[in-house]
């Protein structure tokens, strides 16, 4: 996989400067978004920038290459990956949590509309 996925020579930078420090970025910056009733385009914007940072980071820690269109492409769709998951399940916390009457959650990041259930009607 080196080569393919990262150019250090350990597989433990990739995985603590792009999973760990950059996922957790993602995932925090997607429930930004989805939090503040953001579009989810912004999300795939963010994580463009996102790529761009980390891709610095092992470039000024690591002595990385700054410009690679293998390793950003690679740095990003993991991050994309990471900050849709944490947009997904911000946002099934809200639709379950506001509108509670409308939506019932049916995962961590899945949510369905409610159909009748223990709704009692008058008349």
């Amino acid at each position: 996989m080196q080569g393919i996925l990262y150019e250090e020579s350990s597989v433990w930078l990739f995985l603590l400067v792009t999973v760990l420090m950059g996922g957790s970025a993602a995932w925090t910056a997607g429930r930004a978004v989805a939090r503040t009733w953001r579009p989810y385009a912004q999300v795939i914007l963010y994580m463009l920038i996102l790529g761009a940072a980390v891709r610095f980071i092992h470039f000024a820690m690591f002595g990385g290459t700054l410009f690679s269109a293998r390793y950003y492409l690679v740095d990003t769709l993991f991050l994309m990956a990471a900050g849709s998951l944490g947009f997904r399940h911000a946002r099934t916390e809200q639709m379950t949590r506001q509108y509670r009457w409308l939506y019932v959650r049916t995962g961590p990041f899945s949510w369905r509309e409610r159909d009748g259930e223990g709704i009692v009607r008058e008349g």
